[in-house]
């Protein structure tokens, strides 16, 4: 198994031709052993699935001692957002996975009368997951587990950002594949670079709106597929019918778990005026309740950081742009640099103009708008570009119908946060500047596959439409067209 990693700027020199070409060389040799693949059966992928689920599995203790080291993230947490993400994609696609490979019988249309066809699912070849670092071992694994499933070679590129959590992922990596199978390259964005202007066959990225634009360019060179898992501004509507204390409760966990470094956590919330403050009122009791006072907040173990100085820096100089520009804070804004600590912030009054309005926030800055009409908040939803969720609090059948009818994102919840990324039944995935393609399950499975159709003729009388087309034939053809169409 052959894995590369460096840190800190970028790489120079003869080490860096080294590392360009043992990429070159791992690529070459992944596509040859790609094409044995093809003739792969289920049995045979099930087995080098469960290789790594046994591997995983015993790594535990250190995926909690990586996540800890890296985001002061509790173990509870981890198995919520990382390990069980991963346990059950491995559990539904070992259970699903003959039938997803059969191949699909489609009877003939009346034109085609005496062909017979299929539909095979065939794997692309090799494919580069593109990780981030928010949620290393879920975003790392779980699109490893389809293409995998799919029949696929895969190069992983994780995250520079986290390298505790990279460490582990190379340590599992190594353990179970061999390079052909599975390689691993850790390194910063000339590594990233590199790797997205290959031939793959198929890339499948997680990350920002900018980085992705710049990894389908990439990818266009070579049209190789892309799978781009990005994010963008997702909001929250309460409305006057909503069940507030259940709303303040799923809207805090979804907000603050991993210190609101989650690409489908609510950016922004929109509240009706009628319950606004009785609302915030249960926003209050929710953070107390799940994160204790706020005076104790930096000793609770259940609250992670901000994973880097430069994020963290970030995401101050929003929260302080908003007050300067005259925004109110209803909760939090206490910070400690050193720690990269950062209070669950609750702010409203936000200028139109004010940064944290505009930028994805991507950590634990909540702005609060107010609202009368729901046609504004519609009108303003839509004017943004399409978020990856959005998500509605309402009782009202006709108002959440409303909503959904009148916006576009990626996916949506009424009543809840988040969750729909667990469900494996369902497709998840952005739409235009929140991403392109869905993964999950069954879609996981096709995203990295190819579909090829396949049709065999027995006895279709199709030599009779070739020219030269005389009278009679003339005839026969517009009648067919007539009865059939």
């Amino acid at each position: 198994m052959l894995f590369t990693r460096w840190h800190g700027g970028s790489l120079l020199g003869e080490k860096k031709a080294q590392v360009l070409a043992s990429i070159d060389d791992v690529f070459a040799e992944q596509k040859r052993y790609s094409l044995k693949l093809r003739e792969s059966n289920y049995r045979e992928r099930l087995a080098v699935l469960e290789r790594f689920e046994k591997v995983f599995k015993s790594s535990y203790e250190e995926l909690y001692a990586a996540a800890f080291e890296d985001f002061s993230k509790t173990s509870s947490e981890v198995d919520v957002t990382e390990i069980l993400p991963i346990v059950s994609e491995l559990k539904f696609v070992k259970k699903n996975l003959k039938r997803w490979m059969r191949a699909e019988r489609v009877l003939p249309t009346p034109m085609l009368f005496g062909t017979s066809s299929k539909i095979v699912a065939e794997p692309r070849g090799v494919c580069l997951i593109v990780s981030p670092w928010n949620y290393p071992f879920n975003l790392t694994f779980c699109p490893m587990i389809l293409a995998l499933a799919a029949g696929n070679t895969v190069i992983l590129k994780p995250s520079e950002m986290t390298p505790s959590m990279s460490a582990v992922i190379v340590s599992i990596v190594t353990s179970v594949f061999d390079k052909k199978e599975v390689a691993i390259f850790e390194g910063d964005s000339d590594v990233a670079e590199y790797l997205t202007n290959l031939s793959f066959d198929h890339i499948f990225f997680t990350g920002s709106p900018n980085v992705g634009k710049k990894v389908m360019a990439s990818a266009a060179k070579n049209l190789s597929s892309v799978t781009l898992e990005l994010g963008g501004k997702s909001p929250v509507i309460v409305d006057d019918t909503a069940h507030l204390m259940s709303a303040a409760e799923k809207i805090v966990f979804g907000k603050f778990c991993n210190n609101g470094q989650t690409c489908i956590a609510p950016d922004h919330l929109y509240v009706n005026n009628a319950i606004y403050d009785e609302f915030m009122t249960r926003l209050g009791d929710s953070l107390q309740r799940q994160y204790g006072p706020s005076e104790k907040l930096y000793e609770n173990p259940d609250y992670c950081r901000i994973v880097n100085d430069t994020h963290f820096k970030r995401l101050e100089h929003l929260l302080d742009d908003a007050l300067k520009q005259g925004a109110e804070l209803l909760a939090g804004g206490r910070v400690c640099r050193k720690q990269r600590f950062m209070e669950p912030t609750l702010l409203t009054n936000l200028s139109s103009g004010c940064a944290l309005m505009h930028e994805e926030i991507f950590g634990p800055i909540l702005p609060i708008i107010r609202y009368g009409a729901i046609e504004a908040v519609l009108k303003e939803i839509n004017e943004r570009p399409k978020p990856l969720a959005l998500y509605i609090f309402s009782n009202d059948r006709d108002f959440q119908n409303k909503v959904v009818r009148e916006t576009s994102a990626g996916d949506t919840c009424i009543n809840q946060i988040a969750i729909h990324f667990l469900h494996e039944k369902l497709p998840f995935g952005g739409v235009n500047n929140s991403g392109l393609g869905k993964t999950g399950g069954k879609w996981g499975f096709d995203t990295f596959s190819h579909k090829r159709s396949i049709l065999n003729d027995r006895f279709t009388p199709s030599t009779l439409l070739t020219p030269p087309y005389k009278q009679p034939m003339r005839s026969i053809i517009r009648g067919f067209i007539r009865y059939f169409f």
